[in-house]
């Protein structure tokens, strides 16, 4: 058995409705509740659901960007990386591919890296995610958006994470090009040992990548298994509508 290397348990998220004034300030809306789950080392974890279910809340607590929740988040290493759906917004505009690349490393508290060694790992992982050394020199509109998104993925495995958490990471792009970064997220899982959360909203795409799937609606989850067990024989009625509605009963 896996040993895992996130375990949640509990966990309530709250953020401000800033669009109601109360007497006592900003009233706090709850976006998740009571939701527990683990992540093993080496798998892929799909969290799957409408728009709105509580996905991104939970990815986004998880990395720490969102600070006010009750319960606990344990992790045995450091943080995950995300993995944005929109990857052009994720890039700054005004700067080159490899700036880009070697920011993660200039920003890295555990160590100091060299110009030689940021060089280094700048081609290393060009290599993995299958893009040429000419795309260096580029900037960010230069690029289809694919070739943008690879670069967020590249830029996420720059300090060699243990996980990487994808928010929608293809629901942005067609439908060949979604096809590649899947193809690419698989090999990167099999070639670094990487274990992988998966955000996505199409049960087509959440089949192809998982080993675990957790569907979530309204901030709660309602199933949660391995993904062939769940897609044979969905036990909650919201999942079985799932489902239907992407074709697959």
């Amino acid at each position: 058995m896996s040993e895992d290397v996130i375990k949640i348990s509990n966990l309530n998220v709250f953020y401000k409705n800033r669009k109601r004034k109360l007497f006592s300030g900003d009233k706090k809306i709850q976006a998740l509740f009571d939701v527990s789950m683990h992540l093993e080392e080496g798998e892929v974890l799909a969290i799957a659901g409408e728009s709105g279910c509580g996905k991104s809340t939970l990815a986004r607590t998880i990395v720490g960007i969102n600070k006010d929740y009750t319960g606990t988040i344990w992790q045995k290493y450091d943080r995950p990386q995300m993995v944005f759906q929109d990857p052009y917004s994720s890039l700054n505009p005004a700067k080159k591919i490899d700036w880009l690349l070697k920011e993660p490393l200039r920003v890295d508290s555990r160590r100091k890296w060299t110009e030689e060694e940021m060089d280094e790992r700048v081609r290393q992982i060009m290599e993995d995610i299958e893009m040429p050394l000419s795309m260096l020199d580029r900037y960010p509109a230069q690029l289809s958006g694919g070739q943008r998104q690879r670069i967020c993925i590249g830029m996420a495995l720059m300090r060699s994470p243990k996980v990487l958490i994808a928010d929608e990471p293809v629901s942005a792009l067609d439908v060949t090009i979604q096809a590649q970064i899947l193809e690419l997220l698989e090999s990167l899982h099999k070639k670094l040992g990487i274990s992988i959360i998966f955000i996505s909203h199409d049960l087509r795409v959440v089949y192809k990548i998982s080993d675990h799937v957790m569907i979530m609606k309204e901030g709660r989850v309602v199933e949660y298994g391995k993904t062939r067990d769940i897609y044979r024989d969905p036990q909650h009625s919201y999942t079985r509508q799932l489902l239907e509605a992407a074709g697959i009963r």
